[in-house]
């Protein structure tokens, strides 16, 4: 198929069933594979949205420059955005995240602020605010409180989803700034009786790329809520687990987010006897080679994860 540019290719990622690690005969597992997204994530679907979102409204124009706070996968997908349409970009993260993240950014020519690993995502989220403060000629897209973000997963991700599994009845994915479960949450529910939402969640303190826990104290402000019927946790170990058996089951290199969301599922899956369940596969796992997970038992890797920013 022929396209413009590699922005038209963002979306229509597949969904493809999990024979072998679904756990019930009654109980199907889909994966939604987010990893195919041109810069392997589904963070190209809300780049896309709020830079053309902030075009059409006058907000962005050629003389500002785009600042955003991420912990990695947004920052790359707004670097590949900004690249193609002649933007500046500068991305505040933290010192934290794995090697890939900076890398990408820097061939994509993204300038990079870092904020004190410690302090996750939410210590880059002040630095970014009080850098934009100080100088209105930053745009800064605010993934965590842009409508466009839920709004991009409520007119592409959902009706794709909907589209290629009629029968879905429960959607889980991670939360992180929550635009996934918010978007995808009201379009399901709008449009299938009965389907059900559950958040996966990280242990309050894990250092986790692209996942919150909102017992930490800061909610972004496009979680909805009322779309979650429940919030499931799981821990490193559990999840680091599930992503090697993804790759080592149905040959699917994904991130440790999407082994966090695999375990969810199949703690959904002990309260069904039936269902098709999918789960939201948030990108691969290039990013994460120099984690070793791969080539190493949980308890092997020791200083490589220590305090890192993986998932």
């Amino acid at each position: 198929m022929l396209y413009a540019n590699l922005i038209e290719t963002i979306g229509n990622t597949p969904l493809v069933e999990l024979r072998r690690l679904s756990p019930k005969p009654g109980v199907r597992f889909f994966a939604k594979l987010e990893g195919q997204n041109p810069t392997g994530s589904l963070k190209d679907r809300i780049a896309k949205y709020m830079i053309e979102a902030a075009e059409h409204s006058g907000e962005l124009t050629p003389d500002r420059v785009v600042l955003e706070p991420t912990s990695g996968n947004t920052g790359i997908s707004l670097a590949m955005i900004c690249r193609i349409k002649g933007y500046r970009l500068k991305v505040v993260m933290p010192e934290s995240v794995s090697e890939e993240r900076t890398q990408l950014l820097r061939a994509f020519g993204a300038e990079i602020v870092y904020s004190e690993g410690i302090k996750g995502t939410n210590g880059s989220i002040i630095v970014a605010q009080q850098m934009a403060a100080k100088d209105p000629t930053y745009y800064m897209p605010y993934q965590y409180g842009n409508e466009a973000n839920p709004r991009a997963h409520y007119e592409t991700t959902g009706p794709e989803i909907l589209r290629d599994l009629p029968e879905v009845d429960v959607f889980v994915a991670g939360l992180g700034t929550g635009g996934t479960l918010t978007g995808v949450g009201h379009f399901l529910k709008e449009h299938k009786l009965g389907v059900k939402v559950v958040a996966c969640v990280p242990h309050p303190g894990d250092l986790v790329q692209g996942l919150r826990s909102l017992e930490e104290g800061f909610i972004p402000p496009v979680l909805d809520e009322s779309v979650l019927d429940g919030k499931i946790v799981v821990d490193s170990r559990a999840s680091f687990a599930a992503t090697k058996e993804l790759t080592q089951t149905e040959g699917i290199f994904a991130g440790v987010s999407s082994g966090a969301v695999l375990r969810t599922a199949q703690r959904v899956s002990e309260r069904l006897e039936r269902g098709s369940i999918v789960l939201l596969l948030a990108d691969g796992g290039w990013k994460y080679l120099s984690t070793s997970l791969w080539s190493k038992e949980y308890d092997e890797l020791g200083e490589e994860i220590e305090g890192k920013v993986w998932w």
